[in-house]
């Protein structure tokens, strides 16, 4: 049986809601993402108690598959699915990337931009 390679983009969705998007090139099923040290520390930070750490479930979504597609377009693909599902709004997510422009930074941003314009 032939077996085709897919590069994926998933979700992982923590026991707290929150998810971390992410892509894997290689379709191994045991691949849960390398999150930054820093986004680990959000996801440790979320399950301080030994209690919150002992019994948890994980779930891995794909959201999208292809075994045609370059690794740049994968990489593309990521970062869109980041910012469609707001993975990269603390409250939301875990994703550090893209850095997340809450509405009140990009209505200041929109007012500085008219304002030079």
């Amino acid at each position: 049986m032939t077996r085709h390679l897919y590069k994926v983009v998933y979700k992982i969705i923590w026991p707290n809601g929150k998810i971390y998007v992410g892509s894997d090139l290689t379709d191994r099923i045991h691949y849960f993402g390398s999150p930054s040290r820093l986004a680990r520390a959000a996801i440790e930070a979320d399950f301080p108690t030994r209690e919150d750490r002992r019994n948890i479930t994980v779930t891995r979504e794909i959201i999208w598959e292809s075994h045609t597609a370059s690794d740049a377009e994968v990489r593309r693909v990521e970062v869109q699915a980041i910012l469609a599902l707001s993975a990269n709004d603390p409250a939301v997510g875990y994703n550090l990337a893209p850095r997340f422009k809450s509405a009140s930074t990009k209505h200041i941003h929109s007012l500085a931009h008219e304002a030079i314009s």
